[in-house]
């Protein structure tokens, strides 16, 4: 079998997700609740809130946005690296970013909620800075 060096094997392409190389993005494993009524998509890029606090926390992310559970406090806590699908049976493992520089205009929140001062504060506590970048 022979391998050629002249040819194109696939190419990435860029998403302007990640702004620059610091901080270096790091990927972790993190569990995604699960849905309550119906299946969801999460792209690459979707802001998680950690339920790390109150009675009812169970230590699961969901979809920054969400409304917390009575006696829950949800705080802004990584983006996702890559597209997971999540379904009402149970949580899901995905990778997501602990630490890195990304795009503010590239994050995805939960329908009807505008990123706020206090979330961009956790992140940036978390190690994920925000700018805002400019395509061409």
């Amino acid at each position: 079998m022979s391998k050629r060096l002249d040819e194109n094997l696939g190419s990435v392409g860029y998403d302007g997700l990640i702004v620059a190389n610091e901080p270096v993005a790091d990927v972790f494993t993190v569990t995604i609740r699960k849905e309550a009524t119906a299946a969801a998509t999460y792209k690459r890029g979707t802001v998680m809130a950690l339920s790390a606090s109150g009675t009812a926390a169970d230590g699961k992310l969901v979809i920054l946005g969400t409304t917390a559970a009575s006696n829950e406090v949800l705080t802004a806590n990584c983006i996702l690296a890559e597209d997971v699908e999540v379904g009402t049976a149970a949580g899901v493992t995905a990778l997501a970013y602990r630490t890195g520089h990304f795009a503010r205009n590239k994050l995805i929140v939960k329908d009807s909620y505008a990123l706020k001062a206090t979330d961009e504060e956790e992140l940036r506590k978390a190690g994920i800075l925000l700018s805002d970048a400019i395509e061409y």
